[in-house]
């Protein structure tokens, strides 16, 4: 699984029932069009099926990470 799930609201709250505004607002989605990251767990993702016809998700992927051993490296043989 990726560490962040981005969010996007695509349909309105109006209409729906009191329990799915609640979960759209708990996701931190005011807007129509509004995207924010979460943390990807078990909780947010059962939110998200929750309210899966109001909503977009898609995963992010995590950065790469720098490989700090050869910057180490390359710097001791330079001492050398």
């Amino acid at each position: 699984m990726a560490s962040k799930l981005r969010v996007t609201l695509r349909k309105s709250t109006v209409g729906t029932n009191p329990s799915a505004r609640g979960t759209v607002r708990a996701l931190g989605l005011r807007r129509i069009g509004q995207t924010v990251e979460i943390t990807d767990d078990a909780a947010v993702r059962g939110q998200v099926r929750a309210v899966r016809y109001l909503v977009d998700v898609e995963e992010v992927a995590p950065p790469a990470r720098k490989k700090k051993a050869a910057a180490s490296k390359k710097k001791e043989e330079a001492e050398s």
